[in-house]
């Protein structure tokens, strides 16, 4: 077989974990991880080796919950929890999400600015906004599906723009395997950052509820067995992990190019766009740009797509992304309204900088209580039959259940 082919079979065999991985990297993850390197150089580069497991850890259980329930995560929650669990997911994944695409909207309009300056932010926030909302309603999944996937491709500019300026690998290599902690305030703010974005309530949701869509796409009836968990798995890490180096990458090209030059304060990512340009060339600066509005196309689906399945599998709606708008309208206006409100941010006074602050807030809250809640499904024979967690499952569950928990009381201790 020759290697464009293998290529080929790699990229068809490529399931839901690649844009589950790509999404988590969206533009307000991209501010975070830019803030890190700008403010601690490459002091933070060590996380992207923790991270990793622990978020491919996560997301396997979330789908293996939708590959056997034929549920996703709140479907599952409804069936088997009490009620006030499921509202009380509702009540702070809303806001949170919302505001999660707010920011990204704004911060995609404000790089679109950057490269067209004769163009307000705004008017690109707008053209986003409604690109994304006539695609998403009129493209059926499959193309929806394939349309994320390539523009996944996009994101690669982010491991090319390291490189574009001079780098010291001895120093590079012991950052990344030599963990460098410092007990301030700003250091574990920005560690707190880093585990929010990277560890997203919102992706729960959405990987089990598109695994599920990926299984009534398939052209025949698939039994539900270890082959198939396998795979799974394996398509789980490969987006995992893809999403893990781009975050290295962010940082390192930050870490790098800003802290060198003192620069080490960043709060959007068009701040780190701009600062790169004079200090590592136009080339730099207009593949960090493009990168950003690349992710903001993949992640938004994501948001409002996971809010959507939360509210139609509480209350029973007709839904999912492969469906037309007259037969899934609750589905789809959904979508719409959190689209529509997160660009109405940008009008109300609430910054892209609040949002993502209140944001962390929210998703610290929830994420404890759900890794707990997806731990107690995943151990749960009656639900899962023997496709219950494996010990490292349990392990990695357990460990970032610990570590959020932990980043949860120190981001009210930080704030308040």
């Amino acid at each position: 077989m020759s290697l464009t082919s293998k290529i080929k079979r790699f990229w068809k065999s490529v399931g839901p974990g690649l844009v589950t991985g790509a999404s988590d990297d969206d533009p307000s993850g991209i501010a975070t991880y830019s803030q890190a390197g700008a403010q601690f150089g490459l002091m933070t580069l060590w996380t992207t080796i923790i991270t990793i497991p622990l978020m491919a850890a996560i997301q396997q259980m979330c789908a293996r919950i939708g590959i056997v329930t034929s549920q996703g995560l709140t479907g599952t929650l409804k069936k088997h929890y009490s009620k006030p669990i499921l509202y009380v997911m509702l009540l702070f994944s809303t806001p949170a999400i919302i505001m999660n695409i707010g920011a990204d909207i704004a911060g995609m309009g404000a790089v679109g600015n950057l490269l067209f300056p004769k163009i307000e932010a705004s008017y690109f926030s707008v053209m986003f906004t409604v690109i994304l909302i006539g695609l998403i309603i009129y493209l059926p999944y499959q193309k929806i599906a394939a349309t994320l996937k390539y523009l996944c491709i996009v994101m690669l500019v982010y491991f090319i723009v390291p490189f574009l300026y001079k780098q010291d690998l001895v120093k590079i290599l012991s950052a990344t395997f030599i963990p460098k902690i410092e007990f301030t305030k700003e250091y574990l703010a920005i560690l707190v950052g880093i585990l929010g974005t990277t560890i997203s309530p919102y992706l729960f949701f959405w990987q089990a509820s598109v695994e599920v869509e990926e299984m009534q796409h398939k052209k025949k009836h698939i039994m539900v067995n270890k082959r198939l968990i396998h795979a799974m798995e394996q398509d789980v890490d490969f987006g995992m992990g893809f999403s893990g180096f781009v975050m290295y990458f962010i940082i390192l090209t930050t870490g790098t190019v800003l802290y060198s030059a003192g620069i080490h304060q960043i709060d959007t990512v068009e701040q780190a766009a701009q600062a790169l340009k004079p200090l590592a060339g136009d080339l730099a600066f207009i593949l960090f740009a493009v990168g950003v509005i690349g992710t903001g196309l993949i992640a938004i689906p994501v948001l409002s797509g996971a809010l959507s399945y939360i509210y139609t599998e509480t209350f029973g709606w007709e839904q999912g992304l492969d469906k037309k708008f007259h037969e899934a309208k609750g589905f789809y206006v959904i979508i719409m309204i959190s689209l529509l409100l997160g660009l109405s941010m940008n009008y109300i006074g609430i910054s892209p900088i609040q949002a993502l602050i209140y944001t962390a807030i929210l998703y610290g809250v929830t994420a404890p209580v759900l890794i707990g809640i997806i731990l107690h499904i995943s151990n749960n024979q009656e639900i899962m039959g023997e496709y219950t967690n494996t010990r490292y499952l349990n392990v990695m569950g357990g460990i970032a259940l610990v570590i959020m928990t932990v980043a949860a009381v120190a981001l009210g201790v930080l704030y308040y």
